[in-house]
C-alpha cells in the first residue's frame, strides 16, 4: 500500500506546530496573510489525518460487501483532501484577501511574524524535502509531472503538492508583508493573503483531477497490455487475446479481465486447466495483479466491449 507514510508524518509534525504560531502572530500583528497562512497550515493539518485514515481504511481486507477491498477508499479520501484545500484553505484565504485590499487595516509590530514565517520556511522546508525524497523512491527515472500522472498512490504526491504550495505562499507572504512595511502599503498584505489563496486553488485543481481520475477508475498502461497480450498469446492453447480490461482498485492492486479466444478443439477441462495455467503467469509476472479473471470467447464472432 502507500509508501509515503513518512512524509505524511512528517508533514502532519510541521503543520501541528505551524498552525498555532501563525495564528497567534496573526492576531498581535493584525496580518490577514498570517491568518490566512494559519488557516492554511489547519487545513494542511486535517489533510494529514484524512490522507491517515484513508490509508487505514484501505488496509482493510475483502469481505462479502466489498469483495474486491477497500482500497479506493484512500482515492475517495484524496479526492476530500483536494476539495479540503479548495474550499477552506484557497476560498478563506481569497476572502480575507479581498476584504483587506478593500479596507486595510493598519499593520502591527511585525517582528513576531517574521519570527514564525521563518520557522515555517525551515519546517515546511524539511518536511518538502522528505516527501520529495520519498517520491524520488517511486518516480525512478520519470520526469516529475509525468510520474505524477502515472502514479496510482495520491499520497505520495499530495503531500509533495501541498507542501510545495506551503513553502511558495510562506515566501510570497513574507516578500509582500516585508514590502507593506517597507512601503506603508497594508493592502500588500491582503494582495499576499489573495496570492496565497490563488495558489491554493490551483493545486487543489490539479489534486482534484489526478484524485477523481483514479477514484473513477484507471487501468494499466499501454505497455503493460502489450507485455500481457504478448504472454497470453504465446500459450499454445490460445489463438488471440480479444480484449482486456483493468482497474486499480489501489495503488498495490489491480482488476484484471481478458476476453480470450482458444483453439476450437480444445474441450471444457483444457480451457480451464489453460485459464489456471495463465492466471498463474500472469500474476506471478506482475505482482500487483490480485484478481484475474479469463472469460473464454468466440472468435469468429467475437463481441464487441
Amino acid at each position: 500500500m502507500a509508501k509515503s507514510n513518512k512524509s505524511i508524518y512528517a508533514a502532519l509534525a510541521a503543520n501541528v506546530l505551524i498552525a498555532v504560531t501563525k495564528f497567534t502572530a496573526g492576531a498581535f500583528s493584525n496580518s490577514a496573510s498570517m491568518i490566512s497562512e494559519g488557516i492554511h497550515s489547519l487545513v494542511d493539518t486535517v489533510n494529514q489525518v484524512l490522507l491517515l485514515f484513508g490509508l487505514r481504511r484501505s488496509r482493510k481486507p475483502a469481505d462479502a460487501t466489498r469483495p474486491f477491498g477497500y482500497g479506493k477508499e484512500l482515492y475517495f479520501y484524496s479526492f476530500i483532501v483536494s476539495i479540503l484545500i479548495f474550499g477552506l484553505g484557497g476560498g478563506i484565504s481569497i476572502y480575507q484577501g479581498i476584504i483587506h485590499i478593500i479596507t486595510p487595516k493598519s499593520l502591527g509590530d511585525p517582528t513576531w511574524n517574521y519570527i514564525v514565517l521563518a520557522s515555517s520556511v525551515l519546517f515546511e522546508g524539511t518536511s518538502f524535502v522528505i516527501a520529495a525524497k520519498e517520491f524520488n523512491k517511486i518516480r525512478g527515472h520519470d520526469k516529475w509531472w509525468d510520474a505524477i500522472v502515472r502514479s496510482k498512490d495520491p499520497s505520495s504526491f499530495l503531500v509533495l503538492f501541498e507542501d510545495g504550495a506551503a513553502v511558495i505562499g510562506l515566501l510570497t507572504v513574507i516578500i509582500c508583508m516585508f514590502l507593506s512595511h517597507r512601503y506603508n502599503l497594508p493592502q500588500l498584505d491582503g494582495l499576499a493573503s489573495l496570492l496565497v489563496g490563488l495558489l491554493l486553488v490551483a493545486a487543489s485543481l490539479i489534486l482534484a483531477r489526478e484524485s477523481r481520475s483514479l477514484l473513477m477508475g484507471e487501468g494499466v498502461s499501454k505497455d503493460t497490455r502489450q507485455m500481457i497480450t504478448k504472454l497470453v498469446e504465446n500459450d499454445p492453447a490460445v489463438l488471440k487475446v480479444i480484449n482486456i480490461i483493468s482497474t486499480y482498485q489501489s495503488p498495490d492492486e489491480i482488476l484484471l479481465v481478458l476476453i480470450v479466444a482458444f483453439r476450437e478443439d480444445l474441450d471444457t477441462q483444457d480451457i480451464n486447466e489453460t485459464i489456471e495455467r495463465i492466471r498463474i503467469e500472469i500474476k506471478e509476472k506482475f505482482k500487483l495483479m490480485r484478481f484475474v479473471i479469463i472469460q473464454p470467447e468466440i472468435l469468429t464472432n467475437p463481441v464487441q466491449y
